[in-house]
């Protein structure tokens, strides 16, 4: 099967040596989010809230990229900084996702990148 790269400037730009997702076939693997605005590249400042909706943002934007949306997600990876923040995570993701809900696994870590407090991953069945 042939790769497809997405790439949208409603997300932010990747910061390292990957694609925002690439699509193979009817899936698409989205690579990890920080809270980074997609018009200034910067990190998003001010309360968990904040950084988890901009997170989710991100991916959808690649999701519509894509030809999707987070309806389509079937795996979502969390990565927590602190895991007092998954009740958050919990609250705001049903804003943003509704049932039936994808399949999630949720990792505390020790950092993450540019200091962001979390980061998440998805995979999307456009099938």
């Amino acid at each position: 099967m042939q790769r497809q790269i997405i790439q949208t400037a409603h997300a932010p730009k990747a910061i390292g040596t990957y694609s925002q997702a690439v699509r193979v076939g009817d899936t698409v693997y989205v690579s990890g989010q920080i809270p980074l605005d997609p018009a200034s590249g910067q990190l998003v400042s001010g309360d968990i809230e904040a950084e988890i909706r901009r997170v989710l943002d991100n991916l959808g934007a690649i999701a519509q990229a894509a030809g999707g949306s987070l309806a389509n997600v079937v795996k979502l990876n969390v990565f927590l900084t602190d895991l007092a923040h998954f009740p958050k995570v919990n609250e705001i993701m049903a804003t943003y996702f509704s049932e039936p809900y994808p399949a999630r696994a949720a990792v505390g870590v020790a950092a993450l990148p540019r200091g962001a407090r979390v980061e998440m991953e998805c995979v999307l069945s456009l099938a």
